[in-house]
């Protein structure tokens, strides 16, 4: 697609926002994002007790302190102490099956709200929607955990590396570039990923990039704003008291959720404008039977 065409992109995707009632699909993504999120991080904690790193599950979180805004990350901590350190055993019976199928809630609303930015009706049947949004969360889940992985290891890893490969000391001293370019590599793939399987859509991996691209460095930017925000502006506390870290939550989920969208708009428009202005579904509708009328049923007797 041509350089010139993006401002039509853009402009068409900005008028969608309004016509497809974005605002709102983001509204409700944050309640179903809320309701996957502690499932998410509950199976997350289960999973990493087993591995042979030391407090792996807390290097977790305060990374995720660097992007979630601190009254949100507050309330996430203590619902995580208060559920996870009595119940880590039972975690890895039936409790961590019903928490992945929780958390793919999210993803299930998600493959809903993309089937209206992209224009196009849901004609795959549930099972097969249910059974996509539980992928997604392995998918989706697993890319994200490469990303956090990568930013955990620190510098000496770098340099444990170099002397492994016997490689030069410029290694040891790119390497913090290069975790942090491969983990962001690994979110914009975990977000292609959503885009890419989530609305009924027949398109090329490469065409959901765009979109990606934009929704991860705005979301960045956007939850780096949120953080001044709540830090230096809003009082959550004193308006609505102890809810005032859930509240906090909730608006970050909620901007982080119409940040996605807008991407996914972004490349419904750059697919039209590219294409000839239709979109092909992966599942075509049914056909619909023409029903025979009175008279039509006279003539054929």
């Amino acid at each position: 697609m041509r350089v010139g065409q993006w401002g039509t992109v853009l402009k068409g995707a900005l008028a969608d926002v309004q016509r497809n009632h974005t605002m709102a699909f983001a509204a409700g993504l944050s309640y179903y994002f809320v309701l996957s999120l502690f499932p998410a991080l509950i199976a997350l904690s289960a999973v990493v007790s087993f591995l042979p790193v030391p407090n792996l599950f807390s290097q977790v979180l305060t990374l995720m302190s660097r992007f979630v805004p601190a009254d949100s990350m507050g309330v996430v901590r203590q619902i995580l102490h208060d559920v996870v350190n009595p119940h880590r055993g039972a975690l890895l019976s039936f409790g961590l099956i019903g928490a992945l199928w929780t958390a793919s809630s999210g993803f299930a609303g998600m493959i809903e709200a993309l089937n209206v930015a992209y224009n196009v009706p849901e004609t795959r049947p549930y099972w097969k929607t249910r059974g996509l949004a539980v992928l997604m969360t392995f998918l989706i889940g697993g890319l994200l955990l490469v990303a956090l992985g990568m930013m955990l290891v620190g510098p000496e890893f770098g340099a444990w590396l170099a002397r492994i490969l016997h490689a030069s000391f410029l290694w040891a001293r790119i390497w913090p570039v290069v975790r942090w370019t491969v983990s962001g590599a690994f979110i914009v793939m975990a977000v292609e990923a959503m885009y890419f399987l989530g609305p009924n859509v027949k398109q090329r991996f490469l065409h959901t990039l765009a979109g990606a691209v934009f929704s991860v460095a705005t979301w960045l930017a956007l939850s780096y704003a949120l953080g001044i925000y709540f830090q230096r502006f809003a009082n959550f506390n004193r308006t609505y008291g102890a809810l005032g870290g859930a509240i906090a939550l909730m608006t970050w989920l909620y901007w982080s959720s119409f940040v996605i969208l807008l991407g996914a708009e972004i490349n419904s428009e750059a697919l039209q404008v590219a294409g000839d202005g239709t979109l092909e579904l992966k599942q075509p509708p049914p056909h619909k039977v023409k029903p025979i009328t009175a008279t039509e049923g006279d003539i054929a007797a």
